[in-house]
């Protein structure tokens, strides 16, 4: 279950439910391919499916004005107000669909959702007014389908489109194509996005502005001598960079002159391959770098502030997983230095609306350099919304519909600390690797506020001067309360596919100093539970954990250099856990019934009627298919009340143990004088998998202890399961079968053809990684059970040989 109330929290900030007629047709007959547009009453999901196998009924409900203005905060810059958008659509998907429409929502401005066939019962889908499916999973064939959004912009009749972050929100091309039909593009206009989408043609713009840039090529010259003459004249190490590139691709760092050519040639191919352009930088690398960027703000009257800057140094795979504000330890100078260099930046390309200055910080030399300038709004802005009390969300809608900047630079807050961690469907012991499926279980903490809790704006003052302005340090001395945000896309059942990006939510706090809002964070993280796909919120516990984190002593490498502290050996479960584990198997199928009536048929566990005593014998193994198991026995001695032994080298035995399941998924248990209850999570295992010494074909246990620590455990089948599932393994051993949910790229056979040992026969793709299936036996093709392009779930059969007789 779901503790964080999201459809009651997402009805309450809706200020009316509009009219509309609801067809007579249910949600799984629905034509998606013809782009249907969904009708809701917009308060639960079972409502919404239960209207839509209705009679057709019309849904009246209060009417709003047409026309909103903001009322959150006060623009002392201009007395002149132009009103919002009456309706917006929203081309994106997941948490930043359901932030704009919350906004949105707030401010009574109607939205209009957009989705592909995967994504027919995502929230952001169900929150919206309405939706249109617009094609297929692959993002080339929705989301990044302009034609087909600005169809919709005219069926809908939508004045705006919000991009959100990522698909098309830097796309100059789709700006353009907006304006051409009349239609509003929130963001900045499309010579900005041109002009800083190129990272060498940005720092050109950025040199001649007086923003600082590291030493370095950035030329159009891609001769590869002349490439290598430049960093001899750099100093080596050098970094290599695709002028186009982002998430670390076409990135490559270079120590010496030998390792030069072979990384230029690594990085061009990977460039081309990425983003069509195979053209690179030449930049000095910065050894113990951080990352921290500047959130800049500008109208179209010619305004611009700095909202502060956040840190981002913490990344893997050159991709961020927490960020923070302000960033920590900058002195009031560089905070103002920084700041003025960011509004620099964003008035040399004439920018509008939100937009990130991203900077390199030498650690060593407290020097910062330029990096590039993301034209849309960024994931991690939540932090910035909590520090200064402001919704970005609705500043951009204001500049948007032509208003000025809300507030001025002098008046906008810094106050106390946020931090935003991202939880991903990735497993972090495996280089994060991205995982997929659905989220069988989720329990998240519940959060204190929608928006970021209001901060009074500081007094206007026109005799401020421009550096005095900026040149600020965090107001810890008021009082802040701990405060937390849940930002996410999913709901418990929601399968996390293949084809996005595999975050589940962001999980955001704000306290009244660093310390304080990294104790919310570690609580926060301690309740928020997540079964059925690998997840890195273990990883984020350690990570606020760590003492070099809590003194702030943060870089770019900091994974790396923590490694051992941030992924210690994983212990062997303890007597204690795995006494728990037995006693939730034992009380999930004889539970214990409160009654305040005293029979046999309520104070006798079941199977009890040849004799007074119910023992079991439970074998229990950690999620290791190498591990063996080990045995608990239980022994009933009273309702509720048991002795247990568990069978290591030297048995462990308690007695008098008490224990009840408060809920199918809570044990309450009282083990040597110490009482606790934990949550623990069945995982049962595909029903097509035989049973075998493989943990993913068993049944799993998944514990999560008080402190939030998961530890997932197996229960072995029967030996008689085993000999059958063996026997049926090896009658299909043959059979080639998909280890994860995933797409089809290339089916490499078809029936009749003859394959050896170890032939490629099938290439699919998850989360944007490609795994080849191999030919386990020779043989010949005799059944073909998947195509290219087809998306094919776990465990499911794809091709069978038939295996040549010995």
């Amino acid at each position: 279950m779901i503790t964080t109330n999201r459809v009651a929290a997402s009805s309450l900030l809706r200020s009316s439910t509009h009219v509309y007629s609801i067809p007579r047709t249910s949600v799984l007959g629905t034509d998606v391919s013809n782009g249907t547009k969904y009708a809701r009453t917009l308060q639960t999901k079972a409502s919404v499916v239960g209207a839509m196998v209705c009679q057709p009924r019309m849904l009246v409900e209060p009417t709003v004005s047409r026309r909103r203005f903001a009322t959150a905060i006060q623009n002392t810059l201009s007395s002149e107000r132009k009103p919002h958008f009456d309706k917006i659509l929203i081309a994106n998907r997941g948490e930043i669909a359901c932030r704009v429409i919350r906004t949105a929502k707030k401010l009574g401005i109607k939205t209009v959702a957009v989705y592909s066939e995967v994504d027919a019962n995502s929230l952001h889908v169900l929150e919206a007014d309405e939706a249109y499916c617009i094609g297929p999973a692959p993002s080339a064939e929705s989301y990044l389908r302009m034609d087909k959004i600005i169809d919709v912009c005219r069926r809908s009749g939508a004045q705006a489109v919000h991009p959100g972050y990522g698909f098309l929100s830097e796309n100059a091309k789709f700006a353009e194509r907006l304006a051409e039909e009349g239609i509003v593009f929130i963001g900045p206009p499309s010579s900005a996005i041109v002009s800083m989408g190129s990272k060498s043609e940005s720092k050109n713009i950025m040199s001649a502005a007086g923003v600082p840039c590291v030493p370095g090529y950035h030329g159009t010259n891609q001769d590869a001598d002349l490439l290598f003459a430049e960093a001899e004249k750099i100093g080596y190490p050098v970094l290599i960079k695709a002028i186009h590139g982002g998430g670390g691709k076409g990135m490559r760092v270079v120590f010496s002159a030998s390792q030069f050519k072979d990384a230029l040639a690594s990085a061009q191919r990977e460039s081309l391959k990425s983003f069509g352009d195979a053209d690179v930088l030449v930049e000095k690398y910065i050894e113990r770098p951080r990352h921290i960027e500047v959130q800049v703000f500008a109208d179209t009257l010619g305004n611009a502030v700095s909202l502060w800057e956040r840190d981002c140094s913490v990344q893997r795979r050159n991709q961020k997983i927490i960020e923070e504000a302000p960033a920590p330890g900058l002195s009031p100078d560089l905070r103002a230095d920084l700041s003025a260099k960011a509004v620099a930046a964003a008035k040399a390309v004439n920018y509008v609306g939100a937009g990130t200055v991203e900077f390199i910080f030498d650690n060593d030399t407290e020097k910062f350099y330029f990096m590039e300038m993301n034209t849309r709004l960024q994931v991690e802005h939540p932090v910035t919304e909590m520090i200064t009390g402001l919704d970005l969300v609705e500043w951009q809608l204001e500049v948007a519909a032509g208003n000025p900047l809300p507030l001025s630079q002098a008046q906008i807050p810094l106050v106390g600390h946020a931090f935003e961690a991202r939880i991903y469907a990735e497993n972090p012991r495996n280089d994060f690797l991205p995982d997929s499926g659905p989220l069988l279980y989720l329990d998240t903490p519940k959060p204190t506020h929608i928006f970021a809790p209001p901060i009074p704006s500081l007094p206007h003052n026109n005799s401020c001067s421009e550096l005095d302005s900026v040149k600020r340090s965090p107001d810890t001395s008021t009082h802040v309360a701990p405060s937390m945000r849940l930002e996410q896309g999913f709901a418990q059942g929601a399968q996390i596919g293949v084809f996005y990006d595999p975050m589940i939510a962001k999980l955001v706090v704000h306290g009244r100093d660093r310390t304080s809002a990294l104790c919310a964070l570690r609580r926060a993280l301690e309740e928020y539970k997540v079964v059925g796909v690998s997840t890195n919120v273990e990883f984020l516990r350690m990570l606020a954990g760590n003492g070099a984190f809590i003194n702030g002593e943060v870089e770019t490498g900091f994974i790396k250099k923590h490694y051992g502290d941030l992924f210690p050996t994983i212990e062997t479960p303890s007597a204690e856990l795995l006494a728990q584990a037995a006693l939730f198997v034992a009380l999930r199928e004889h539970s214990i019934e409160s009654t305040s009536l005293s029979t046999p048929w309520t104070t006798l566990t079941s199977r009890r009627f040849g004799g007074d005593i119910y023992e079991r014998t439970i074998s229990i193994q950690p999620d290791d298919a190498s591990a063996d198991p080990t045995r608990v026995s239980l022994k009933s001695i009273s309702p509720g009340r048991f002795d247990i032994t568990v069978h290591f080298t030297t048995p462990k035995t308690f007695t008098g143990v008490s224990a009840r399941l408060i809920s199918p998924t809570t044990l309450s248990t009282t083990v040597n004088g110490a009482s606790t209850e934990i949550t623990i999570v069945s995982q049962r295992p595909p029903s097509s998998y035989p049973a075998s010494r493989a943990t993913n074909t068993m049944e799993r246990l998944h514990v999560f202890s008080a402190s939030g620590t998961k530890t997932t455990l197996a229960i072995p089948p029967p030996a008689y399961l085993l000999s059958l599932g063996q026997d049926v393994l090896a009658s299909s051993k043959s059979a080639l079968r998909a280890p994860m949910p995933s797409l089809v790229v290339e089916v490499k056979v078809s029936i009749g053809d003859r394959v050896e040992k170890g032939q490629p026969v099938v290439v699919l793709e998850s989360m944007k990684t490609e795994t080849v299936l191999r030919a386990e036996v020779a043989g010949v093709v005799d059944a073909v059970g998947c195509a290219k392009g087809e998306m094919v779930e776990e465990g499911r059969e794809l091709v069978n040989i038939k295996e040549d007789e010995s």
